[in-house]
């Protein structure tokens, strides 16, 4: 069974190129998913050079000038870049015998979000709310996600793993979020769709009233902000028919349109270079990321709600990944049949697993959700993350591969 390490750069810089890799050679693993262009964050990091690692929005090499020249959005470039680490992980990598993956987060970007608001999503009251969150269907976005697959995949990957290539959440949208305001899972859902010109327009291509949806969901985002009770329960098609209106669960699923054409406008690039594109789904995500105790209805099942077809997607890449972020084995089987059933059997399946803390106590649970993934037609599994967990951790991984 294929199988890789998710690792950051700084990991490398901190513990030193080969001893990384010789300890995760060690793990068993076939490859390393390094974070060719990732976002700002905050990580206690048990062992790097420094226990806290602040991380910043940005590339690990210099953005090509054939590829962005001329375009309006530009990756920030992240220190030490000059110095080609991910070339350098690229030949050690292969002295060893591992594959190398590029894992790219596309449209996450508080950096560039903050110097051009407008390629932003903007919701159902006109503001742009979500500044970290560039909108898929923005041309100047869609012209900076295929340069960006592309300037990856000459990198010399395997893959380009492509993460936040979809619309976000309203609950992942910047830092220091605060709401005094009771809202529940379908008020937020509402609050999180995109209603810029571009989404509208393509919306109104597809038949629907684009208009009117933004006024329902305005009208009953903006009475709960007025005091009305919240909705409670899933978002599911049925309930959001029967809350907003089925003119507004037919805007939410027009984004799909926008997701896919876009996903194979970046496949296309990726394969144009020489490599090929892992669409990672953040559903599983969403719903387990905190706790591993995502609520009851299944990942594949929700991914409409990020503009993710996944019958469209099994069309279009070779390769998925999904986040099985669950304690329990029997639901991580459950998440990753589902995904097999939508996207077919002559797609590649990858499912990322925490090998530790919150949702994997054990060498034994983390096992078993191997076993799981494996009965139910997965082709690799993939851990996250080498420098966000401690050695006794990743310790646990050759032995549960081989279980």
């Amino acid at each position: 069974m294929d199988s890789s390490l998710y690792l950051y750069v700084e990991d490398v810089r901190g513990e030193g190129l080969d001893k990384t890799l010789d300890r995760i050679a060690g793990y068993g693993v076939t490859g390393v998913t390094v974070a060719a262009a990732y976002h700002r964050t905050r990580d206690v990091t048990p062992h790097g050079a420094s226990r806290v690692t602040i991380r910043r929005d940005g590339v690990h090499f210099t953005p090509p000038e054939d590829l962005f020249g001329g375009l309006r959005l530009v990756p920030p470039v992240q220190e030490g870049a000059g110095e080609e680490p991910l070339a350098a992980l690229r030949r050690a990598t292969a002295e060893r015998g591992l594959k190398l993956h590029g894992w790219t987060v596309f449209l996450h970007s508080v950096t560039l979000g903050d110097a051009h608001p407008e390629a932003t999503v903007r919701n159902c009251f006109g503001d742009r709310g979500s500044l970290a969150d560039l909108c898929p269907a923005h041309p100047d976005v869609r012209l900076y996600a295929v340069a960006l697959g592309r300037a990856v995949a000459r990198q010399g990957v395997d893959s380009v793993v492509a993460e936040g290539l979809h619309f976000g959440t309203f609950g992942h949208g910047y830092h220091h979020e605060r709401s005094f305001v009771p809202l529940g899972p379908m008020d937020l859902f509402l609050l999180g769709l995109c209603f810029c010109e571009f989404c509208m327009r393509r919306a109104t291509d597809l038949g629907v009233n684009a208009q009117a949806a933004r006024q329902e969901c305005a009208r009953i985002v903006g009475g709960v902000l007025d005091g009305d009770p919240p909705a409670q329960g899933e978002v599911t098609r049925a309930a959001l028919t029967a809350y907003a209106g089925p003119e507004v669960v037919a805007y939410a699923r027009a984004r799909s349109e926008t997701v896919t054409s876009l996903v194979s406008e970046v496949a296309a690039a990726v394969t144009a270079e020489g490599s090929r594109l892992t669409f990672l789904d953040g559903t599983g995500s969403v719903k387990g990321y905190a706790d591993g105790l995502p609520s009851p209805v299944l990942a594949a099942h929700d991914s409409w709600q990020l503009g993710v077809d996944l019958v469209a997607l099994g069309d279009l890449v070779p390769s998925l990944a999904v986040l099985a972020y669950a304690r329990d084995a029997a639901r991580v089987a459950d998440d990753v049949g589902a995904y097999r059933r939508s996207t077919g059997k002559d797609r590649e399946l990858r499912v990322v697993l925490r090998p530790g803390p919150p949702d994997t106590d054990s060498a034994d649970r983390l096992a078993a959700k191997i076993r799981a993934v494996r009965a139910v037609g997965a082709d690799a599994v993939d851990f996250y993350a080498y420098g966000l967990m401690p050695y006794p951790i990743l310790e646990r991984i050759p032995g549960a591969l081989s279980g």
